[in-house]
């Protein structure tokens, strides 16, 4: 991949792209490269990338940064489908459809990572699995979000923080329900 980025990025470094945390093994002037594991390939969208498709970038966050959003990991617990979007000129609403088992995780006003971009829930529908944000139109117009379409795939990252939850409060019966 080639970024603006560039100079900032060295071997090891762990970079988001498209909300998957990635590690680059190779950085020269111009480009640096990553290797995904087979896991990553199939639980995410990077698979079906091709050469020269743009992508959202992101570094990771120093502790001593501002904290602008939530807690994103880069670890992408579902591939969604946008069922629909609206432009709404103030604003795009964008409806995206997940797999049941991530429903529980997602709340109205909770927070969202769609391809990277930290992100509020504004509505869910849990009959038929999806969930609503809002995306304002500078941020539709500065990462990948505008090259999305009805139909288009995006890596989800559930909130840790209700996966931290439910890990503690069913931690004493050795199972997680689904």
């Amino acid at each position: 991949y080639s970024s603006d980025l560039l100079p900032e990025i060295e071997i090891d470094d762990s970079i988001s792209i498209n909300g998957a945390c990635q590690t680059a093994i190779e950085v020269n002037d111009k480009t640096f490269t990553v290797q995904a594991v087979q896991v990553t390939m199939e639980k995410t969208t990077l698979g079906h990338l091709k050469s020269g498709d743009d992508v959202n970038l992101e570094l990771a966050l120093r502790m001593s940064d501002r904290l602008g959003g939530h807690m994103v990991q880069g670890h992408v617990n579902d591939v969604g489908t946008i069922r629909d979007i609206r432009n709404t000129c103030k604003n795009y609403i964008v409806i995206i459809g997940v797999s049941s088992s991530q429903m529980k995780y997602i709340v109205k006003e909770g927070s969202i990572t769609i391809d990277g971009v930290s992100l509020t829930v504004s509505d869910i529908y849990k009959a038929d699995c999806s969930f609503q944000v809002s995306v304002i139109p500078h941020t539709w117009d500065h990462t990948i979000f505008r090259d999305k379409r009805i139909g288009s795939l995006v890596n989800i990252e559930v909130d840790i923080l209700g996966k931290y939850i439910e890990n503690l409060l069913f931690a004493e019966s050795g199972h997680i329900k689904d």
